[in-house]
């Protein structure tokens, strides 16, 4: 017991010690070309153009043939998705792949918003900018830049944007009503690849945050998840250091003394079936931050496996639970029809092996040493905690990366695509933070 105390305030003194250095600092505003080749001397052209999804029937049926030629090896008995996808649910998908899913329809869907690109950097930059369709009196909307993650992309804040948008014809209350900018990440989607090693979450965040100013943004709001989170923090300049997993191991018999909640208890323990959980939900990071041309060569090649990949991650990140199901849960929460436009985006752009090597340029050097890993956010902040998410992140935790955290909530259900699952409690949190942040 003694053993225990003297070793809780060792790590609860560390902890302080950390917590205590929180001096602001500013990452620098530096400059990149990712383009081919060496950097014009012409300036870059910032001009915008009006983009549209397009398909062919060519496209369509090349995919139609690569599906058609699929070999797929039988699942184990009772193996449902503890081995991963379950081939015999997959070819239910396929069916309807082949048979009933309409991508030109799609299509439509696609660009039912307002598309567009501008070079930034060396690289064609897309983006969606949904504007209200009509303002009460006197009102001007809020700007909110909404930031995807891997394996998504733009097309998870579809059905969120006529919520933050057009609130009041959607049930919700108009006291803050927002125009939304949906970029595409380098090399996801429609947005350009890198030609050259190095664009990280810091670079991503300095283009960004140049297509806002671009848009005639000098202040604005920002939510993102995944890589969009990191992606968010840095435009703050600023990303901490995190030392709260230390107390992890200590949580159970010292809840109070490290600020945990009970809910927090149930999010986090037992701390076994939380570390396996994560063990068996991160191999795909250690390839994607080593190797992810190797991979990639097979996932750009076969629209089946690239299929099988990625929506084995809609399944168990939604909830761990759904693997002990033999479809996985996938239609609990997404219909095919969107899940396989996800798909689509990466086929048809081609942009899985480039999508991967974000992996690589954030995790795969010297991940720690980065400055930005260990500097403090100084700027307004609001958490959201789904309890389906990979990793709880309790309160205390995140108020030691974000200092002036001003919103933190647990979120009723959800998991790890939140905008994609739970459009209308994430625009009411967003909703709730942008409250408080106008209070002050």
């Amino acid at each position: 017991m003694w053993l225990e105390i003297l070793l809780a305030s060792v790590v609860g003194f560390v902890i302080y010690w950390f917590v205590s250095r929180d001096k602001e600092e500013t990452l620098p505003f530096e400059e990149g070309w990712w383009g081919p080749g060496a950097r014009p001397t012409a300036p870059e052209d910032e001009s915008i153009h009006p983009f549209k999804v397009e398909t062919s029937d060519e496209e369509i049926n090349d995919l139609h043939r690569r599906i058609e030629k699929v070999r797929l090896t039988p699942p184990l008995e009772d193996s449902r998705f503890h081995y991963g996808f379950n081939s015999n649910y997959l070819k239910k998908i396929l069916s309807y792949w082949q048979t009933e899913f309409d991508w030109r329809k799609q299509v439509e869907v696609l660009n039912r918003y307002p598309h567009f690109k501008t070079k930034i950097e060396g690289l064609n930059i897309h983006f969606i900018h949904v504007k209200p369709p009509q303002l009460p009196a006197g009102r001007t909307p809020k700007p909110l830049l909404m930031v995807h993650g891997w394996p998504g992309s733009f097309y998870e804040f579809y059905n969120i944007i006529p919520l933050l948008t057009d609130p009041k014809t959607h049930g919700l209350s108009d006291e803050h009503v927002f125009e939304v900018i949906c970029p595409s990440i380098p090399g996801y989607g429609f947005s350009e690849a890198s030609s050259k090693k190095g664009l990280n979450s810091v670079a991503t965040a300095r283009i960004f945050y140049k297509l806002m100013l671009r848009l005639g943004f000098q202040e604005f709001y920002t939510q993102g998840g995944d890589w969009g989170s990191l992606i968010c923090t840095n435009m703050a300049q600023l990303v901490p250091r995190n030392f709260y997993p230390l107390t992890l191991f200590l949580g159970p018999r010292f809840r109070k003394l490290f600020g945990y909640t009970e809910r927090d208890m149930e999010l986090m323990y037992p701390l076994k079936k939380i570390f396996f959980s994560l063990i068996r939900e991160s191999g795909y990071m250690h390839i994607q931050s080593t190797k992810p041309d190797t991979v990639g060569c097979a996932l750009n090649d076969s629209p089946v496996g690239l299929a099988a990949y990625i929506l084995e991650k809609f399944s168990t990140w939604t909830n761990a639970e759904f693997r002990d199901l033999e479809d996985g849960g996938l239609e609990r929460k997404f219909s095919l029809d969107d899940l396989l436009t996800i798909i689509m985006i990466y086929w048809t752009t081609g942009t899985i092996t480039s999508s991967q090597r974000f992996y690589k340029e954030n995790m795969g050097h010297h991940f720690m040493a980065d400055k930005h890993h260990q500097m403090k956010v100084h700027v307004p902040m609001g958490f959201a905690a789904f309890p389906c998410e990979l990793l709880h992140v309790p309160e205390k935790w995140v108020r030691f990366k974000y200092p002036k955290l001003i919103s933190y909530s647990y979120m009723a259900r959800g998991g790890h695509f939140a905008a994609f699952e739970e459009p209308k409690l994430l625009a009411q949190d967003i909703c709730k933070f942008v409250g408080l942040v106008e209070q002050q």
